[in-house]
């Protein structure tokens, strides 16, 4: 534990109850009506983690975090920290801090003075050491005497992020905390927030739309989905092994293709996909039999002009042509018009082609499509093949 948080007080939160352990939630449920807002969620966040729960306006995202941290009640479940129960404790009593959007900052206090409150509201007599040594983790010990208005919004969500860990909650929550920034202050208080968490080794559960700001940031994400939790895993697992279409086209960008197993050849999975063959190995397949949905991330994919070009035993398709061609600097983002229809899965295939200095291939331009075989994934083809591909990440609730 870092001595800023050390020096704030005990090693005890607020309540004096719980000193330590992962939070759990137990069948966390939350009705509204007859409207599930949170369905039977059960997971644990290990202490000193970096936590995203990610997931679209309305999947329940928010509202599981409120329960965390009391300002709502769940209709039933168990919330823990520890080895303590806190479902019924008031928000006072949890040792847990919210660091919302919009700041929550006091407009006619300093920074100083904003930083100090949590501590002075607690009988604290000496604050300034311990507030000295938040100001300088969040690296704004310079600006101690200025009002929030004299700041930029980078600034004063640093500021936010240090009132709330002066009090040493055991879990700092962060309700889209990012999101009133833009894209490049966004960016770069993504890292910031990481190497503040990684210094002071407590417990972040970050609330987010942002896939993006979700897998830079956090150790373990959550995807949620119409109040259920879709996928765990680390970011490189979710990414790399969906384990539903949802999850394949929300997080990133995913081309599905409709398929059927033809059968099995040892480890691999051979697939009929719209008449072409793919294959793919049998520990990244939901599914050996039956309906299919072959999927490749479109960094893997490459273009070819001829067969010659292609290495030996690559998934290829064939009857491609280019329909746009997008150069954004670092690459060529391509579509692929394919010789089948949108019922298929993707009428057209995204292609990332790095900047190699390789010629562009202009639309109109007949192609083939290859990649290594390991780089597909298979999935249960009963799913809805659109699914997570026409949600709005730009919500903010």
């Amino acid at each position: 534990m870092s001595a800023a948080l050390s020096a704030a007080h005990g090693p005890s939160g607020p309540s004096g109850a719980v000193t330590g352990g992962d939070l759990r939630l137990e069948n966390l449920t939350k009705h509204f009506g007859s409207f599930a807002a949170v369905d039977d969620v059960s997971l644990t966040v290990p202490q000193g983690s970096f936590f995203a729960l990610l997931g679209a306006s309305g999947c329940g995202k928010t509202t599981t975090l409120r329960m965390v941290s009391g300002l709502e009640d769940p209709t039933r479940g168990r919330i823990f920290l520890g080895e303590t129960e806190v479902t019924d404790l008031k928000p006072y009593r949890r040792p847990v801090n919210t660091v919302f959007q919009n700041y929550a900052l006091f407009p006619h206090l300093d920074i100083f003075e904003n930083v100090a409150f949590g501590l002075r509201r607690r009988g604290v007599k000496d604050v300034k050491g311990p507030v000295e040594r938040m100001l300088d983790l969040v690296e704004l010990g310079h600006l101690a005497r200025r009002k929030p208005a004299q700041l930029s919004g980078g600034q004063q969500q640093r500021v936010a992020v240090a009132r709330a860990l002066i009090n040493q909650p055991q879990v700092l929550l962060l309700d889209e905390p990012l999101g009133a920034l833009d894209l490049k202050l966004r960016r770069q208080m993504q890292i910031e927030l990481k190497r503040i968490q990684t210094e002071v080794g407590l417990t972040f559960v970050h609330v987010t739309h942002d896939q993006e700001e979700a897998m830079t940031m956090a150790d373990t994400i959550a995807v949620m989905n119409a109040g259920r939790i879709e996928q765990l895993g680390s970011p490189a697992e979710l990414y790399e092994n969906p384990v539903s279409t949802f999850v394949a086209n929300f997080l990133g960008q995913s081309n599905l293709i409709a398929g059927t197993v033809e059968g099995k050849d040892g480890d691999v999975v051979v697939v009929d996909a719209q008449g072409q063959r793919l294959t793919l190995p049998a520990k990244r397949s939901r599914i050996d039999s039956g309906r299919i949905i072959a999927g490749v991330r479109p960094e893997k994919v490459h273009l070819a002009r001829s067969e010659a070009e292609i290495p030996a035993g690559h998934n290829v398709l064939t009857g491609g042509v280019v329909s746009d061609a997008s150069f954004i600097g670092v690459s060529t983002q391509y579509l692929v018009k394919m010789p089948w229809g949108a019922e298929a899965g993707c009428g057209e295939v995204a292609v990332f082609e790095q900047n190699t200095g390789r010629e562009i291939q202009r639309p109109g331009t007949p192609v083939l499509l290859h990649w290594d075989p390991t780089q597909t994934f298979g999935l249960d083809g009963a799913q809805d093949i659109d699914a997570g591909s026409g949600i709005d990440d730009e919500a903010t609730a």
